[in-house]
């Protein structure tokens, strides 16, 4: 979904997201990654030092599936 919204700035609401998803490495003291998901326009944006690129549409697709 998040994949074929078109690129217009009129299809966004500004980005405003309502909670993240950390991983740390196994010491803690490094980020490896933070997802940060908008429920307006159930956009993705990940930053972190080990971001692979399925990952935001995978965990997107689990939370969802997860919804009641």
């Amino acid at each position: 979904m998040i994949e074929n919204l078109p690129g217009s700035v009129r299809h966004r609401c500004g980005f405003s997201p309502g909670w993240s998803v950390r991983a740390y490495e196994d010491s803690l003291d490094l980020v490896l990654f933070e997802a940060a998901f908008c429920f307006r326009c159930h956009e993705v944006r990940l930053n972190g030092t080990a971001v692979p690129p399925a990952l935001a549409q995978a965990l997107l697709a689990l939370f969802r599936a997860a919804a009641p």
